[in-house]
């Protein structure tokens, strides 16, 4: 039995999907389970990170667990908690969902934020890997909503390119560290292969949907000002803001072949999400 915290999220979903594919036993933990819809077999149990008594139950039982903290400014130590909980339970291995540029000190508080739930499994005895993930291509899914209303693409990043991954990859790499000792006491920053710009990305959806995509850039001055009258809350702000000024800077530049030697295959590119993903955009309007 594996359980998979944040289960309802982007990586965790795929990490279920996977698993149960597979034949693996899944306790999906979420903190609503009456209203999570979940691959027929999956055990649901609910884990409030708010209430840390939570977490023993869904523990019981299990040979491994998925874990996803809440990182940031709200962070009131799950991350610990949730190792607290697996050590008294007798699991035996954890994978931690954590970020790129994690402990880079030219990201900040942003970059402090995965610190100590990293240090929490390091630290634990248990068999451990740490997955810090580059931008998710999953994102530009965010472009919905202005190209559906005919506004371009923001571009919050300038000239900055990074590898962004696909969440798919993200989740296979978590399955197989999972499932297998081979990976105990790595930390794998996860890649896509191709280092590109916003605009480069916006090139390669309108190409997949053969259609004008337009992309507006946001100087970093205006930067804040944009993210707080789409609603963003002011600790959110902070910390993108800063995400973005690392990534202008080109400090995310970089590529690794940690998805390739987890899973034997070369990472999936931006432009393969895309086609996979035509249909959500397909819906939409057309900027320009």
């Amino acid at each position: 039995m594996i359980l998979i915290t944040g289960a309802t999220g982007t990586i965790g979903s795929g990490i279920v999907a996977q698993l149960v594919a597979e034949g693996v036993a899944v306790r999906a933990a979420t903190r609503d389970p009456k209203n999570a819809a979940f691959p027929a077999g999956v055990e649901v149990v609910r884990v409030d990170y708010r209430d840390p008594a939570t977490f023993g139950p869904a523990m019981a039982g299990i040979e491994a667990a998925f874990l996803v903290g809440v990182p940031g400014p709200d962070d009131t130590g799950t991350d610990a908690a949730l190792v607290a909980a697996a050590q008294e339970a007798g699991v035996r291995r954890v994978v931690k969902l954590s970020a790129v540029g994690t402990g880079d000190p030219r990201l900040g508080v942003p970059g402090s934020w995965h610190v100590p739930g990293e240090q929490a499994v390091r630290d634990s005895g248990l068999e451990w890997t740490i997955l810090r993930p580059n931008t998710f291509a999953s994102n530009t899914f965010s472009w919905i909503e202005p190209l559906s209303s005919g506004h371009p693409v923001p571009n919050l990043t300038g000239d900055g390119r990074q590898a962004v991954v696909d969440p798919r990859d993200v989740s296979a790499v978590a399955v197989a560290a999972l499932r297998s000792n081979e990976h105990h006491g790595r930390i794998y920053t996860l890649t896509g292969p191709d280092l590109q710009t916003g605009r480069d990305q916006a090139a390669v959806l309108a190409k997949i949907l053969d259609r004008p995509i337009a992309v507006t850039d946001i100087p970093e001055a205006d930067a804040r000002t944009f993210m707080v009258s789409a609603g963003l809350p002011p600790a959110f702000v902070e910390g993108a803001l800063t995400g973005q000024a690392f990534i202008r800077a080109g400090h995310n530049e970089q590529r690794t072949d940690d998805i390739a030697t987890v899973l034997g295959r070369p990472p999936r590119g931006y432009a393969e999400w895309a086609a996979d993903h035509r249909a959500a955009f397909d819906a939409v309007g057309v900027a320009g």
